[in-house]
């Protein structure tokens, strides 16, 4: 079998929106994906649904998998023809190992592309708006591992020479020895007094920044309970920090919010959330899977453009009946400019405009019934009428549109699928301060992977935020309290529900 390819990817520094586009395009087409511990698992939407995950993350005193055998495990999935992602945080040749996997691919006659990260050394100091460079102050900056034990015999860092150097260190690993490194520095004649900080988790909603001395700023962290992951920045540098609202600043700054959409769903709504401050944990309990063939879509798709009314009732529908079409070799051409396209509400009718298709009607309510209501002065009697929705979604439109004499055509064209959550992530939502769901669907696969004693935590755990009054009745069927309820069915109209559960202004 011909050899694969292997992408070393940089994750960057934490935030997911700071992969490059090369690395989100690369990640898309895996075939498998190795991930480390920091920095990836935000990127996990991006994954296919079919790809084989693989956690080969490292974290102090454990690992999930040994250096060794990872990079075997490289060179064999390699070796088998595979498409390979390993996704590595910051970038893959800063501290990572990178070069170490290159190099055994290379040797075993594998492709390898490697796709450059933004690493934590620049990206951390940055978003806490320490510049590592400043014109008078620092005309060079240095990056250095503090994972070796500074009070050691032999290792490869010089502290008397690190001491000695007039520009900024940055210094990446090296919370578990910050009072060792702190003295060291001082001892080899760095000015106690000079300035200091620890970012944790930076770029991310979690974002944290201690500024102190070199002196005290192991003190400081201690005080303030800072972890890693984080990095240290000392040098004059960090007196010019312009006060810059940092990356977890925002209305939701210090909320967790959980997302229990589809992968594929996720960015719109954890994006809009992240903006906002929150640390979002994504909680998938569904994906979609479209219907690729059956009699009724055989029949709709046979003659599309013969129907006077197309109801679209989301935009996994529209995205799922274009791909029908296309799969066919039609596209928007094959609908007549008379027929009329109903939309939900704005995102499907986003959708729909993605494809190259205006949405004529778009109700108040974004909901069946709102439908119904948009579509009361409009003549439905002996007129064809296709409506493209989910497997088991209600029946409303129909029933109500066949009430009104239309002939209706009601087909499937995706299928909403369980997914189970890996229990660590469970675990974590349910610690959290709030929880969203945007369909019934979500909420059914919700309570069906949790345990009894998880169900009795979410009942009493996060304040439960829903996209509109359907899901709505969903979760008080399965015994759980609605603390807030979207007026509009669509994502901007949620996050203001959460915005007001939470007692702040909405945006």
């Amino acid at each position: 079998m011909d050899a694969g390819i292997v992408y070393l990817i940089g994750a960057g520094p934490g935030d997911p929106g700071l992969i490059t586009v090369r690395g989100r395009e690369a990640l898309m087409r895996a075939e498998v994906v190795l991930y480390d511990r920091l920095g990836t698992g935000a990127l996990m939407h991006l994954v296919r649904p079919d790809a084989e995950r693989i956690d080969v993350g490292k974290a102090p005193e454990q690992e999930a998998m040994s250096q060794d055998d990872t990079t075997a495990l490289l060179v064999r999935l390699g070796r088998e023809g595979k498409v390979v992602a390993r996704l590595k945080g910051g970038d893959p040749f800063v501290f990572g190992r990178g070069a170490e996997e290159a190099e055994a691919l290379v040797r075993a006659g594998v492709r390898v592309v490697v796709v450059p990260g933004i690493t934590s050394a620049i990206g951390a100091p940055s978003a806490a708006g320490i510049p590592v460079t400043y014109r008078g102050l620092a005309t060079a900056f240095t990056v250095v591992t503090g994972h070796e034990d500074p009070a050691k015999d032999a290792e490869q860092n010089d502290w008397d020479l690190l001491a000695a150097l007039p520009h900024t260190l940055v210094v990446l690993m090296g919370m578990g020895r910050l009072q060792a490194i702190t003295e060291r520095l001082i001892a080899a004649g760095r000015p106690a007094d000079q300035p200091a900080a620890a970012i944790q988790w930076g770029t991310t909603p979690r974002q944290r920044t201690v500024v102190a001395t070199l002196a005290t700023l192991a003190v400081r962290v201690a005080q303030e309970g800072l972890g890693n992951p984080a990095i240290l920045v000392f040098g004059d540098v960090v007196s010019r920090q312009p006060g810059l609202a940092t990356a977890g600043a925002g209305p939701l700054a210090g909320r967790t919010v959980v997302v229990t959409r589809a992968r594929a769903q996720v960015s719109g709504l954890g994006g809009a959330l992240e903006a906002l401050g929150a640390r979002v944990i994504e909680m998938p309990v569904i994906r979609i899977a479209p219907i690729d063939s059956s009699p009724g879509i055989t029949a709709a798709l046979a003659d599309v453009g013969a129907y006077d009314l197309i109801v679209l009732t989301s935009a996994n529908g529209v995205d799922a009946l274009a791909g029908l079409m296309a799969a066919r070799g039609r596209d928007a051409r094959a609908l007549r400019p008379d027929q009329v396209v109903v939309a939900v509400g704005p995102g499907t009718a986003a959708a729909l405009a993605g494809h190259g298709i205006r949405a004529d009607v778009v109700p108040a309510r974004f909901v069946g019934e709102g439908v119904l209501e948009a579509l009361a002065g409009v003549s439905v009697d002996g007129r064809r009428v296709l409506i493209a929705r989910a497997r088991d979604a209600r029946t409303v439109i129909a029933d109500g549109l066949r009430e009104r004499g239309a002939v209706v055509d009601d087909v499937a064209v995706y299928a909403t699928v369980a997914e189970s959550p890996p229990p660590g992530v469970i675990d974590d939502a349910l610690g959290a301060d709030i929880i969203t769901f945007t369909s019934a669907s979500t909420v059914a696969n919700t309570m069906a992977v949790l345990d009894p004693d998880q169900r009795a935590r979410l009942a009493t755990g996060p304040r439960v935020i829903s996209i509109g009054p359907v899901t709505s009745d969903a979760l008080r069927d399965a015994g759980l309290d609605v603390t807030g309820e979207a007026t509009d069915s669509d994502i901007p109209g949620l996050v203001r529900a959460i915005l007001a559960a939470t007692g702040l202004p909405q945006a």
